[in-house]
């Protein structure tokens, strides 16, 4: 029996360009093995969505056998035909006659991930067809974008069309953002100590967030020498450190625990900041390791971790004056070749929009940035760190620990970041004031310094999906390493 032809139903072409990729028969002996065989779903790559079908119908059937699948129910004919029943294209077509066609023509149920991959393929060649189109035609007719700015748009879809099977995502049905939910939800409920997201290696810090979450932007802010960098660079390394993954049928790897992480360092060397994570890993003092002043036990020390740790997948960039986009660009092409798990950007207000006309609005500049970064965040699929300057305004008041209305350029950090937390050393502002001359109060001051020489705070001033409050974590001037606090009352909700 033949199968109804669809050629009517399709949209017709724009005049004057070639007829777009597909294989209609190769859509109908897909859906034609499922209907047979619901177990033939199983066989198809994650990747092959409703969305890839060219012919209209085919999509939405495609979509209703999903639906049915997943829930467990039957995908077949008769049941398909009722939730059809008052669809043109469906009688169009013949109604319960086209999908018996579809069953009577199945091809062996085997072959059902060769018709997938076809009806992908094309889909992505239909894909870059209109994305070149619209490079194309904005290189044309669009004389306000910079080049620059237009090759960089380019690559973000071009990038999003290999990640995702999709140039734009567009809207989603509300089964799949719970199924993402569910699949996050069980990720924490497998995981020791119940994270959602990437473990920082500080476990009450973890305890408060939940770890680093997808999509996140995570913004640390401190005055100078609070230690903004150790953190980050603790953070990163004990990420890349713990690093594992198992490959998957498709030979991809799937991160299983850590992660890779990229460290865009805009105010210190590559140099230098490895030079501290070699402190933190060989417990030798960064200081004496820059000046040569250790014995051969701890050069042994340092060769041994340097050996350690040299495998660990940390990717620095110390590019200064870096853009916005370009950081972003570096990001994605990472990602594709290595994968990529965490973000840190160190410090948000030295990265520039990279636009050529004199911006003397520097309010407007870092909100282009924060905004930048939070759909970054979003398109990779990673938590990004950003550290953050804090206004000088902190040093005239008598309590020096920040604030959010500290932050300089406030408003757009604020808005759009999901994590704000503070860094706060007592010990930094108490050393200033120290007393010469009298006895008593110096031993009182001493006393005072021994308490909370290594303490530091880090305050949590926003948290969009948790609570806020102070961790204290114990902090290795030495190391500049940030590590758990061994005492009790460590952790205090507010």
């Amino acid at each position: 029996m033949a199968l109804v032809p669809l050629l009517d139903l399709r949209a017709p072409e724009p005049q004057g360009m070639a007829h777009a990729p597909s294989n209609i028969e190769a859509e109908q002996a897909l859906l034609g093995v499922i209907l047979f065989d619901n177990a033939a779903y199983e066989r198809l790559s994650d990747q092959l969505k409703a969305s890839h079908f060219y012919e209209p119908f085919h999509a939405r059937l495609f979509e209703a056998m999903e639906d049915y699948i997943h829930k467990g129910q039957l995908a077949e004919p008769i049941v398909l035909m009722e939730r059809f029943r008052n669809d043109p294209a469906f009688e169009d077509l013949g109604g319960i006659r086209y999908l018996a066609d579809l069953v009577d023509r199945a091809p062996p149920a085997a072959n059902a991930g060769d018709y997938g991959r076809v009806i992908y393929d094309l889909a992505l060649r239909r894909d870059l067809i209109r994305i070149g189109g619209e490079v194309a035609g904005a290189a044309l007719s669009d004389p306000e974008t910079t080049a620059r700015d237009q090759i960089e748009q380019a690559e973000q879809q071009l990038y999003t069309l290999a990640e995702t099977g999709s140039a734009a995502s567009g809207m989603v049905g509300f089964a799949e953002a719970l199924r993402g939910a569910i699949d996050m939800a069980a990720e924490a409920y497998d995981r020791d100590g119940g994270l959602a997201g990437l473990s920082t290696g500080l476990t009450d810090l973890d305890k408060m967030l939940g770890g680093l979450h997808r999509s996140d932007l995570i913004i640390i802010a401190a005055r100078p020498s609070m230690g903004k960098s150790a953190l980050a660079a603790n953070i990163a390394f004990h990420v890349a450190r713990n690093y594992a993954w198992e490959p998957q049928p498709d030979g991809t790897k799937k991160t299983v625990n850590g992660g890779v992480a990229a460290f865009f360092s805009l105010e210190m060397s590559a140099e230098q900041l490895a030079m501290r994570i070699l402190a933190e890993a060989s417990g030798v003092s960064s200081d004496r390791l820059r000046k040569g002043e250790i014995d051969a036990s701890e050069f042994g020390r340092v060769r041994d971790a340097a050996m350690e740790i040299q495998e660990s997948p940390l990717y620095i960039d110390d590019t200064g004056g870096l853009s916005i986009g370009k950081m972003a660009a570096r990001a994605r092409r990472l990602k594709r070749r290595t994968g990529l798990d965490l973000i840190v950007v160190d410090y948000l207000q030295l990265l520039t929009t990279g636009s050529t006309g004199r911006n003397d609005n520097r309010v407007q500049e870092v909100t282009q940035v924060t905004q930048a970064l939070k759909a970054l965040a979003k398109e990779l699929e990673v938590p990004v760190i950003a550290l953050a300057q804090l206004s000088r305004q902190v040093e005239n008041r008598d309590d020096k620990k920040p604030q959010l209305a500290d932050l300089r350029e406030s408003g757009s950090i604020e808005q759009d970041a999901d994590v704000v937390m503070f860094i706060y050393r007592e010990a930094y502002y108490l050393s200033r004031t120290e007393p010469t001359g009298d006895a008593a109060k110096h031993l009182e001051w001493q006393e005072k310094m021994d308490a909370v020489q290594n303490v530091s705070e880090v305050i949590i001033g926003k948290q969009r999906h948790g609570p806020i409050g102070t961790i204290k974590l114990h902090f290795n001037g030495e190391l500049t390493k940030f590590g758990n606090l061994a005492r009790e009352g460590r952790f205090e909700p507010r």
